[in-house]
């Protein structure tokens, strides 16, 4: 089978709303591929190998890739897809100049290509994260492993917002705390606060693809009794004592690894689903808009915790006072 292959050279900082916007144009898969650069920094505390072969985009750049169906209108398409682009500046995220190329490749170019590149990545003290079709042995009993198939509509899991987030969730659950995801993606959030103890995962997405996703994965590491996936926001689940929602709110842990833009939107939401002491982790946080992100949540109540950075992101670990 043919695809359509849509390029995009911009910047790290766009990353996340390109890649959504062309998952919200039809794309059947999105790759991405940051700078390889020597300079650039690599978190190893926890023995991290980065197997990615060097390119020659230059620091702070990134390469997008969409693919389409052999009978999308590319141009249309372009057309849709640009000033969408454009108008990211009015929100502070700079794209540098974007450029776009097209072409037609053979699926199986694509599909499979990137797998040789994902293997298990140690991302805390506790969590390892594992590609299904990978073997690995544990190091140590305490070593658990998240089994991962990502499909072509998700990363490897392995982004430092994610690896914030499991590192965050690892200081902040005791055992048996409740806990919503908020835009959940993979999964591998819930999964991974599910092995760290917690003892139900609410995993919220509007996106299908992500929902379908995200139970796939779920079902893989055997953990369906403890993780319920929804197609839903936070909004429409406050005040739901629906006992199919596997958790009661308010809960204990809130985390959500998402835009800053999108994080300011319903902060307030998270407050109010939170008891009282209850923490709330956020990632997705491109360092521009660090400040603005720690002035929302104060202003809702909260009360930062910690604040934890890897590259150019950055996560907080906020507390409801």
């Amino acid at each position: 089978m043919l695809w359509h292959e849509l390029t995009i050279h911009t910047t790290e900082e766009a990353v996340e709303m390109i890649s959504n916007f062309l998952h919200e144009a039809g794309a059947g898969g999105v790759s991405i591929e940051e700078s390889g650069t020597l300079n650039k920094k690599r978190d190893t505390t926890y023995g991290e190998l980065y197997e990615f072969p060097l390119n020659d985009i230059p620091e702070g750049f990134a390469v997008i890739k969409g693919y389409f169906s052999e009978g999308t209108d590319m141009d249309a398409l372009q057309a849709e897809v640009s000033p969408r682009i454009e108008q990211l500046s009015e929100f502070d995220i700079q794209t540098g100049e974007v450029r776009f190329e097209t072409r037609t490749v053979d699926e199986n170019d694509w599909a499979n290509a990137w797998k040789q590149y994902f293997k298990p990545v140690r991302v805390s003290e506790r969590l390892t994260i594992k590609p299904t079709w990978e073997e690995y042995t544990p190091e140590s009993p305490d070593e658990k492993i998240i089994e991962l198939d990502p499909g072509m509509a998700f990363g490897t899991g392995t982004h430092p917002t994610t690896s914030l987030c499991l590192r965050a969730l690892e200081s902040v659950i005791q055992g048996g705390e409740e806990v919503i995801d908020v835009g959940t993606g993979s999964g591998i959030l819930a999964i991974g606060a599910v092995h760290l103890g917690a003892k139900h995962v609410l995993a919220l997405d509007l996106d299908p693809v992500a929902v379908a996703s995200a139970k796939e994965n779920v079902e893989l590491n055997g953990l369906g009794q403890q993780i319920t996936v929804k197609e839903s926001d936070l909004l429409s689940v406050l005040g739901s004592q629906d006992p199919a929602l596997g958790v009661k709110l308010p809960v204990k842990v809130i985390v959500a690894n998402i835009l800053a833009e999108i994080i300011m939107l319903f902060v307030d939401d998270v407050y109010h689903a939170l008891e009282s002491g209850g923490v709330y982790i956020t990632s997705g946080i491109w360092k521009n808009k660090e400040q603005l992100v720690h002035d929302a949540l104060v202003a809702s109540g909260f009360e930062i915790s910690s604040v934890h950075r890897d590259e150019d992101w950055v996560a907080f670990v906020a507390r409801k006072r």
